[in-house]
């Protein structure tokens, strides 16, 4: 069984930051990309970020260009979404999930996900 726990949630100001972390457990294959979504209330889940299963490979979204980074801890499983510079736009729960096979920022390409974490940024 595949496992997906977030961490790391939790309020800051407008321009603080916060990191999250994603850890991962049950994977039959060591090869896996992972991704970063979110959801702000009332609206649609939005990819944020991924990271090929190598570690050597990033996308973003425009929103978060420059401001967030994403990266991994193969021998931990472990991957991290350091988040910078955050706006009251980034308020929103924040989704880990992971894919074997073609990775992107399409949520239907992902076959695991986390339970998410609360992510406040007040104003």
């Amino acid at each position: 069984q595949v496992q997906l726990v977030e961490s790391g949630g939790g309020l800051v100001q407008t321009g603080g930051s916060l990191r999250l972390s994603c850890a991962a457990s049950g994977h039959t294959f060591s090869r896996y990309a992972m991704g970063w979504f979110r959801r702000a209330p009332g609206q649609e889940r939005e990819f944020v970020a991924a990271i090929s299963w190598s570690g050597s490979s990033t996308l973003y979204a425009d929103s978060v260009k420059g401001r967030f980074t994403i990266s991994r801890d193969i021998p931990k499983s472990t991957v991290t979404l350091q988040m910078n510079s955050l706006k009251p736009e980034d308020t929103a729960v924040y989704y880990c999930a992971s894919t074997t096979t073609r990775w992107g920022r399409a949520s239907a390409d992902y076959d695991y996900w986390g339970q998410g974490t609360q992510v406040t940024v007040s104003s």
